[in-house]
């Protein structure tokens, strides 16, 4: 179990070279293969919250839990790939995130629409 802990203290830069490892795909579909992958995993994940509602009136079981859990890895595993495509880090991707959100929120602008607010 050794592993497990070591991956529980993953950074995201540590994770991303991890998950390239098993990335295997054409080159000649970089950024494509893990952008329709992404959207494939993110549909799961909206598919299984969907089914929450549906059959169990969204109680959010400890297996339920653990099933999103696997397929919200697979949405990170296609962000891993595809940022490392557009030749960016995992690490660059969420500190510009998190600097786009501390601006918006400065500026009293969290809510609304558009990307450039």
């Amino acid at each position: 179990m050794v592993w497990l802990e070591e991956m529980i203290r993953m950074d995201l830069n540590t994770y991303q070279m991890e998950a390239l490892k098993t990335a295997i795909y054409p080159q000649d579909y970089a950024i494509l293969y893990p952008t329709l992958g992404l959207a494939g995993e993110s549909g799961e994940v909206a598919e299984k919250v969907k089914k929450l509602i549906r059959d169990d009136n969204f109680n959010i079981s400890h297996e339920k839990k653990e099933e999103l859990k696997k397929e919200l890895g697979d949405v990170l595993w296609y962000i891993a790939t595809l940022s490392a495509d557009l030749g960016l880090t995992l690490q660059e991707v969420a500190e510009t995130n998190i600097a786009k959100l501390k601006s918006r929120q400065e500026r009293n602008v969290l809510s609304g629409s558009g990307d450039n607010r």
